[in-house]
């Protein structure tokens, strides 16, 4: 059996998530199929709420088995995200079976935690400068993890100048890259987002 799954985040970059889920599932022993709609290439710029982007999927009228949504905590609760989520499956997606993804604050804080990946993804994956990074225990207490890791991909690139500023364009795929590259047995499994993450993924195949 093949389990049906849909992906949704709150950015395209995001979706370097998939690979884990997938990973997580083959280690429970159950093949996946993920669909992750990338909203704005197909017309509905509109779509930015949990809310909008189910009732955008169910407009395609395909069914799944499992939804995985994805949301910061940012500034808020971990729970509050979650009953956000679990509200909107329950307005849009009555019963459907659901996990909540909830890094905190943001998903940025589990790519802090991955320094080779950092030096690999700034093209400079041999570089010695310092770079600072927080460790486990405190990483999810940065005030705001994605200028941190933005700023500490500019360092560790080395770059300076036009180069530079060619290069921090690019930081939706450098995030996409790292997430997709996250190792799940490194520092980030630590952290009791990731494990949430892990945990109920694997419970909820379970029960599917």
């Amino acid at each position: 059996m093949t389990i049906r799954m849909l992906f949704t985040g709150e950015g395209t970059s995001d979706n370097g998530l998939v690979p884990h889920v997938e990973s997580i599932a083959s280690m429970s022993g159950t093949q996946v199929s993920v669909t992750s709609p990338d909203f704005g290439r197909l017309g509905f710029t509109g779509a930015h709420s949990v809310i909008e982007k189910l009732r955008t999927v169910r407009k395609f009228g395909d069914d799944y088995d499992l939804l995985v949504v994805h949301r910061d905590a940012d500034r808020d609760h971990p729970q509050k995200r979650r009953n956000e989520i679990a509200d909107a499956v329950a307005r849009e997606w009555p019963g459907h079976p659901h996990i909540a993804v909830v890094p905190v604050r943001m998903l940025e804080a589990w790519l802090l935690l991955d320094e080779a990946g950092i030096r690999q993804v700034a093209e400079n994956p041999n570089g010695k400068t310092k770079l600072a990074l927080p460790k486990a225990h405190s990483v999810e207490k940065v005030a705001d993890p994605k200028k941190l890791l933005k700023d500490t991909l500019a360092t560790a690139s080395g770059y300076s100048g036009r180069r530079l500023e060619t290069f921090q364009k690019r930081f939706p795929q450098h995030r996409h890259k790292l997430l997709e590259r996250l190792d799940p047995h490194g520092p980030v499994s630590q952290l009791p987002s990731w494990q949430a993450f892990t945990e109920d993924l694997t419970a909820a195949i379970r029960r599917v």
